[in-house]
């Protein structure tokens, strides 16, 4: 049975097109034109995938993909004109798996949902979330120090010196990351396998994104210096 996949593009011809190769390579297809309609189509159906455009009418998609992931963990996968870093974290820290900036090479586009599905499917082979599944192996309910700051991964809370750190999720897991390996200088590639999964695709000057979320709130709000630079390499955390 082929997999099911739901296109939620405003541009006709380019959902024309995009529909005409992926039903070429075997694929179900869906279409739907706005936010609305795309949202209302994927919480009644049961998609192996979403491609999601990002500037939709009427319902933004990022807006649908917030709505969407209070009920569905399907993997999305975000079509975005717009080529700023901070729009494609803006997604991904929204439930989108991974992002492709127009116009795009078709073959990217078909190795990138071959890579979502791949994900997927062995996250539902081993019962784990498909958000998380290529994290890697990480002790659930760790309480992991540094100085005055504190991470609890099991109530996935983050204080320092008592005072509450509020985090987005991959925030919380790039930090995770940094003090598990305290003391490591860790490659941008390294996180990217850690963080974003084994399997990412895209550019890896989104953790140099990160890393200024964190320094915004931790270090520079708390006058310390936690997370080091290690030129041509990479990142450190340590007192």
């Amino acid at each position: 049975m082929p997999e099911h996949i739901l296109l939620v593009e405003d541009e006709e011809k380019m959902a024309r097109m995009v529909e005409l190769e992926l039903t070429h390579e075997g694929y179900d297809v869906s279409k739907c034109p706005d936010g609305l309609t795309g949202l209302q189509c994927a919480e009644a159906n049961d998609f192996d995938l979403i491609l999601l455009d990002v500037m939709l009418p009427g319902l933004s998609g990022i807006e649908m993909l917030r709505r969407l992931r209070k009920s569905k963990d399907v993997p999305v996968l975000l079509l975005t004109a717009r080529d700023e870093v901070v729009d494609k974290v803006l997604g991904l820290d929204s439930g989108a798996d991974d992002y492709i900036t127009k116009p795009f090479a078709i073959e990217e586009l078909l190795a990138r949902i071959r890579t979502a599905l791949r994900k997927s499917a062995a996250a539902k082979a081993t019962g784990a979330d498909p958000g998380t599944a290529a994290t890697g192996d990480k002790p659930g309910n760790a309480v992991l120090t540094l100085g005055k700051l504190t991470l609890d991964a099991g109530r996935h809370l983050v204080a320092y010196d008592g005072e509450s750190v509020e985090l987005t999720p991959k925030e919380f897991e790039l930090l995770r990351c940094l003090l598990e390996n305290k003391g490591m200088a860790l490659t941008r590639d390294a996180l990217l396998d850690k963080v974003w999964g084994y399997d990412y695709i895209g550019e890896t000057n989104a953790v140099d994104v990160y890393i200024r979320f964190l320094r915004s709130k931790i270090d520079e709000k708390y006058g310390i210096k936690l997370i080091s630079t290690i030129r041509g390499i990479g990142y450190r955390v340590e007192e």
